[in-house]
């Protein structure tokens, strides 16, 4: 069975559900999709990095690191990471993006990106994106480092928002799987 597949058959099985659900934007669903029990088994870790990295280096320029997104993101770029060394040595960097800078310590926002150079290209890494708000915030961080967003990637696309609001803020936009992958014909 293909990767791609056989993610979308332990998304289904381990992270949809159906019911009522109040979401991070706010909005009330009949459904959730929350990623976190694929991405953190073993065979969904290995199967969402692998799937990830695929769409990640077909962005334009091509990425040097993935931003996960404080805190669906973060085992995401962690995935891709460890693919991308595996797949070619070349390796994509991980970075953490903090909803706001640390209070102590570095104070930093952004997690692992010291070593970059001005202008290096980043994809932003999400688990599910609704309305794409904290998505379009974590990006103005990193571009407010100095950093290029060559594009932002999910695993799942709720069909809500987030592909008209990143395109407003001029951030390329993929997703492995939408609603209807979920849902079938409805909504």
């Amino acid at each position: 069975m293909a990767d791609r597949d056989r993610l979308l058959e332990l998304l289904r099985e381990r992270s949809f559900r159906r019911g009522t659900f109040t979401l991070t934007s706010g909005r009330q669903s009949d459904f959730f999709i929350d990623c976190k029990p694929t991405v953190l088994s073993a065979e969904g870790h290995v199967l969402v990095g692998r799937c990830l990295l695929e769409r990640a280096l077909a962005f334009e320029p091509r990425p040097v690191a993935v931003a996960g997104v404080v805190l669906g993101g973060c085992p995401l770029a962690s995935a891709v990471a460890y693919a991308s060394e595996l797949a070619d040595g070349a390796g994509l960097d991980a970075l953490l993006v903090r909803k706001e800078s640390k209070g102590h310590g570095s104070k930093n926002q952004v997690e692992g990106a010291a070593h970059l150079k001005e202008g290096a290209p980043i994809v932003v890494v999400e688990d599910t994106v609704t309305t794409g708000g904290s998505t379009v915030r974590a990006a103005a961080a990193l571009r407010e480092m100095g950093l290029t967003i060559a594009g932002v990637l999910a695993i799942v696309d709720r069909r809500e928002g987030a592909a008209e609001a990143f395109a407003e803020a001029e951030l390329p936009f993929d997703a492995l799987f939408r609603r209807e992958d979920f849902m079938g014909d409805e909504g």
